[in-house]
């Protein structure tokens, strides 16, 4: 046998004998239980697609990923112990989510003391506004959703008399904040304000308050799928049909199914669509292919934060949580499912919102609205 076989033979074995390179780790925290959890298998499914699509192309600088999942019960308190939990093991170098504006509220200071990038998919405008440097929103804030709500409600539908409904946690009190001074920017004129519990069953004084209101329009902010579906059923049933524009929930898989032809021909303002770019359309379809299901906002944002931790990984050459933290800031025209990322100084990625249309069920685009970073 010739010297330069045996070399190689040896090279082989050594190399055979030599320890898989350690995987990246990232933590996901998520709502497996709880009154969110369809939600929460959607947010699962967006986030195994994207590391299965990154593990076949060789992980992230030859590493694959895992993914560590920690149930949040659907509630604040689960959401602290779910993240705690997922710091304590160790070895974890981002984590994806809460997706709840206020669970990341809630758990904002357990964030800050891991002091790992945590990406979440609140869109309360205030989370990335609490000096926590480690918060990330993969998703737009709804200072953009506000604007795009009254902005295409008042110019484009020439609707002036507005209602505005809004669930009373994180999210919807922001959402209605900023909702309510759009449109009054705009002179529409607000002439209700509805409030309610989220996982509510009974909107029958709601429905009645916007009836005799006078509103020819009703804007809202509700986060969970199944409240905008029962609520639009007893509008409709209660002879509530005016224009409704919404935040993303409407046009989620959950709301759909639930609401029916009640929420035929309502407008919302949705972070994901397919239409939002090319990267959009191919995860759209991967989704569809996998699942058998139409990707959503639920499932957009967990895969969209999965390819933001790669290309900040990669771009650092360190999985080192300041060398990530500081490629995420960096990053700029970086084309994603959920429009283009241009980090600003607050932590925010996108800024910009599709207006889609239910047409008998079926979600269709009718334009994109993007806003220039702060």
């Amino acid at each position: 046998m010739s010297g330069r076989l045996i070399g190689l033979l040896l090279g082989l074995a050594a190399a055979a004998t030599l320890p898989a390179a350690e995987p990246i780790r990232f933590g996901l925290v998520d709502e497996t239980t709880g009154p969110q959890a369809e939600a929460g298998t959607y947010t699962i499914n967006g986030a195994r697609l994207a590391q299965e699509e990154i593990n076949r192309g060789g992980g992230i600088l030859g590493r694959q990923v895992e993914l560590r999942i920690e149930d949040n019960q659907s509630t604040n308190p689960g959401t602290v112990l779910a993240y705690s939990k997922l710091i304590s093991e160790g070895g974890i170098v981002a984590v994806i989510g809460p997706l709840r504006s206020t669970q990341t509220q809630a758990a904002s200071p357990t964030i800050a003391r891991a002091a790992i990038p945590a990406l979440i998919g609140g869109s309360d405008p205030s989370l990335t506004r609490v000096n926590n440097r480690w918060v990330f929103r993969v998703r737009p804030n709804d200072t953009y959703s506000a604007r795009v709500i009254a902005d295409y409600g008042v110019k484009v539908l020439k609707l002036r008399k507005w209602a505005v409904v809004h669930a009373t946690d994180t999210f919807g009190m922001g959402g209605k904040t900023e909702l309510v001074k759009q449109l009054q920017a705009l002179g529409a004129e607000v002439v209700t304000i509805q409030g309610f519990t989220s996982n509510s069953q009974d909107f029958t004084p709601i429905a009645l308050a916007i009836k005799k209101s006078g509103a020819e329009a009703m804007g809202s902010y509700i986060a969970n799928g199944p409240d905008v579906g029962i609520l639009a059923r007893q509008l409709r049933q209660l002879g509530v049909n005016i224009p409704w524009i919404g935040s993303a929930a409407i046009v989620t898989d959950t709301a759909l199914r639930l609401g029916g032809d009640a929420l035929a021909g309502t407008y919302g303002v949705a972070d994901f669509s397919p239409f939002t770019n090319e990267v959009s359309a191919r995860f759209a379809q991967a989704y569809r292919n996998k699942y058998g299901l139409d990707a959503d906002i639920f499932s957009s944002w967990s895969y969209a934060a999965i390819y933001l931790l790669k290309h900040a990984i990669e771009k650092a050459g360190s999985t080192d949580a300041e060398a990530i933290r500081t490629a995420l800031l960096s990053t700029r025209g970086l084309k994603g499912v959920e429009g283009t990322y241009d980090f600003d100084r607050n932590g925010d990625g996108v800024h910009g919102y599709n207006v889609v249309r239910n047409e008998k069920g079926k979600v269709v685009f009718v334009k994109r609205v993007d806003f220039p970073a702060e």
